[in-house]
């Protein structure tokens, strides 16, 4: 049964075949849209379309040419289809990799063209007059569905998102054919990889409290001291998350000759961390916060983000030039070792054989991703991409592909925070509509959401460097990130737990299967 509603999923050269060509003995009707989430509205639609004529078509429209708001389409273009294959009384089902259905029009030539009673608004939508006049041209019948019952997959969407996020991360991996034994095999192949990760280090240092109260004469509250906990953050926690996964790990910064600096050469040590750090004359970076009831109430920087002195930066340029295979990771966070004079030099230290990632944190401040342009890998969030970009304007999947674009890079992954991922890549051919493909958030009660990127920049340039393949990759940073998320503060996470996840996962969706 399964095999044969997914054989009604076809290609338009299959179609054409399997129709004949206009005009035609059966005659056929042909309804296109998104398809988003079939609910009663559509399958009305589609109903009074099949009982018009002897065989109905389905095209839906690619998720590349999808722009209807910010983050859509909610489900992937396969699980779109095979959602409309499902239903007995639909034949066949078309994929567009156009942004009109103009030319499949053309090419199939449907006795019968069938538009949703929502296009009849006064006068006739610019794009729908564009199909009508094709359909006139060869002698073809344009037809609106009553109107007797209207509704929208937008509205049911945005008013109460079903959770399909397991469904579509079963989809996607069945549509790539990547099974779970290709992750663990990657995994497995992290041991003594070697990395290197240059970056600011910062000293993310968390002060509960309990709350006393407020003083009576001014606005200024007053909190217990409970207790202070250091962790190694920026990209500090990058190179520990890289070594938790097994990577043969060396960390190139700046530290103060402080008490903070002598912490930070503690935990390098103690995570058996090759120490490339260098003294600076200013202070470690400290972003201190202060929690009461595990609310925070205050954030206090100790940082001074002018540049590192030349003398310093032609340090790193020769550690980043000896530096001869493996993985490079450039963590920037704009606290003075990556700046617009050092960060040419470092890209023309890197030797040809690494493989090149870049983060740059710096939405807050003078900093662009789109400095590490030509890059393997680079992983920003949206206020970042929208920051490098100029455009607040665009929806997400447009706004990534331009900065993919402009990045000249090989692999983007853009973060969404508790929306999940999008993964950007080369065509593998010219009318191949999978140059990005959608994760969503692999946990949706987070406790902690800072340093979510750090623990997906990690897992995700291990895991393409191990399996060459981006939805490895971004699976594994995905479960890496989720990881981060359920503890508080910046705990490395060890490959031993993405395992154990990963297998909770692939639990949930063979149960789907079944």
């Amino acid at each position: 049964m399964k095999k044969n509603y997914l054989d009604k999923i076809v290609t338009l050269s299959q179609l054409t075949k399997k129709v004949g060509k206009f005009p035609r003995k059966d005659k056929i009707a042909m309804c296109h849209g998104v398809f988003d989430l079939v609910h009663p509205g559509h399958i009305r639609h589609l109903v009074f379309a099949k009982s018009k004529t002897n065989k109905l078509i389905v095209s839906i429209t690619s998720d590349f040419h999808i722009k209807k708001s910010s983050h859509r389409p909610y489900v992937p273009q396969q699980l779109r289809a095979e959602n409309l294959a499902a239903l007995e009384f639909v034949d066949y089902v078309l994929i567009d990799t156009k942004e009109k259905p103009l030319q499949n029009i053309l090419k199939i030539k449907p006795d019968l063209f069938v538009k949703g009673y929502e296009y009849i608004s006064g006068q006739v939508n610019p794009n729908t007059q564009e199909e009508i006049n094709l359909i006139n041209s060869y002698g073809g019948e344009f037809l609106y569905t009553p109107g007797d019952y209207v509704l929208s997959s937008s509205k049911i969407i945005e008013n109460e998102k079903p959770d399909l996020s397991l469904v579509k991360l079963k989809s996607l991996l069945d549509g790539e054919n990547i099974k779970f034994d290709k992750i663990y095999k990657s995994l497995a192949n992290f041991k003594n990889i070697k990395v290197l990760v240059v970056g600011d280090t910062i000293i993310d240092s968390y002060v509960k409290t309990s709350l006393i109260g407020s003083n009576a004469k001014t606005p200024t509250f007053s909190v217990k001291f409970l207790d202070e906990t250091n962790y190694l953050g920026g990209a500090g926690v990058v190179a520990m998350h890289m070594k938790a996964a097994g990577a043969n790990v060396s960390f190139c910064s700046t530290i103060g000759d402080d008490r903070l600096g002598k912490f930070v050469k503690i935990q390098l040590k103690k995570n058996k961390i090759n120490d490339l750090t260098l003294r600076s004359n200013k202070p470690t970076t400290e972003k201190k916060y202060f929690i009461a009831d595990n609310y925070r109430l205050l954030k206090v920087d100790t940082v001074d983000n002018s540049p590192e002195s030349n003398l310093l930066q032609g340090e790193i340029t020769k550690i980043i030039k000896n530096f001869k295979n493996g993985i490079v990771i450039f963590s920037d966070f704009r606290h003075g070792i990556f700046n617009k004079e050092s960060i040419p030099n470092y890209i023309k230290a890197l030797n040809k054989n690494v493989l090149k990632v870049a983060d740059s944190q710096v939405a807050s401040r003078w900093g662009n991703i789109l400095d590490f342009s030509g890059f393997d890998l680079i992983t920003p969030n949206e206020k970042e991409a929208r920051f490098s970009m100029a455009d607040q304007d665009s929806s997400v999947r447009p706004l990534a592909s331009a900065l993919y674009e402009k990045a000249k890079c090989k692999y983007l992954i853009l973060k969404l925070g508790s929306r999940g991922i999008i993964t950007l890549r080369r065509k593998i051919k010219p009318n191949d509509y999978r140059s990005f493909f959608v994760i969503d958030a692999l946990e949706n009660n987070a406790i902690d959401p800072v340093g979510c990127g750090d623990g997906l920049l990690a897992y995700s340039s291990l895991g393409l460097y191990s399996s060459k393949d981006p939805l490895v990759a971004s699976m594994l940073g995905s479960v890496s990130s989720a990881l981060v998320s359920k503890t508080d503060g910046n705990n490395p996470v060890s490959y031993k737990k993405v395992i154990e996840e990963l297998k909770l996962i692939e639990d949930k969706l063979n149960l789907i299967s079944n």
